[in-house]
């Protein structure tokens, strides 16, 4: 048995349904994102991403509707837009908040996290979601709040997920070299950028998905079957 001391985990296909992410949060926010701009625009934080969204897209200078528009169609393209995905975030707050739905994970999850968790492993996620976002659906989980087992969250602030150099940057946010750290994904890319930055690496291959013969990296079907 290896000595882990931390596991850093993706969301999407790893921890929670790709479907709940595309079917549920996704038409969520898309529907909601005009009337929320009209109605938040005199937030600082709203203004702020607004104006990032504007200028990644080289807009000198752009109404709101135009706006409006282009983060509609980055929803559409699922584009990994920091601007957008923390709008999304604010969005999906209001929706959990009023608990009209809650952040899926699969069964074996919680209680695995858990048993990480009491140890003695340092948990933490990489998502292109922002933190916020990661937060939310961790602290608003069908197995209910997860948000105590974890020590710390990335998103795409750190780094594109399939950069090695993102991966040495969360080495260095957690303080431990690449053989202490595993990291947990359904994304052969993934996988491999954070193989060449030193950690260890675990695929999650969920049904009706299955291991490939030929895969680079241990492949599990769920989180009881991870090697720690």
């Amino acid at each position: 048995m290896s000595d882990t001391r931390v596991i850093v985990t993706d969301i999407e296909g790893t921890t929670s349904s790709i479907r709940f992410v595309h079917e549920v949060l996704f038409p969520y926010a898309r529907k909601r994102l005009p009337a929320f701009v009209e109605t938040h625009t005199d937030k600082p934080e709203v203004q702020h991403w607004l104006s990032q969204a504007a200028r990644e897209a080289g807009f000198i200078e752009a109404s709101r509707n135009e706006v409006i528009d282009l983060l509609i169609g980055w929803i559409d393209s699922d584009r990994k837009a920091t601007s957008l995905k923390a709008l999304q975030g604010l969005i999906w707050a209001e929706g959990y908040a009023s608990g009209d739905y809650l952040g899926h994970v699969y069964p074996e999850v919680a209680d695995r996290l858990r048993a990480w968790h009491k140890a003695g492993i340092r948990l933490y996620v990489y998502s292109s979601g922002s933190v916020d976002a990661q937060k939310l659906l961790f602290g608003h989980s069908e197995a209910g709040d997860l948000t105590p087992l974890f020590s710390g969250y990335f998103d795409t602030r750190t780094g594109p997920k399939r950069e090695t150099e993102s991966y040495v940057r969360i080495l260095e946010a957690v303080g431990e070299t690449g053989e202490h750290v595993l990291f947990l994904s359904d994304v052969t890319a993934e996988l491999d950028a954070a193989r060449a930055a030193g950690m260890r690496t675990t695929q999650l291959c969920r049904p009706p998905e299955t291991c490939s013969a030929s895969a680079t990296h241990p492949c599990v079907a769920d989180f009881d079957a991870v090697e720690v």
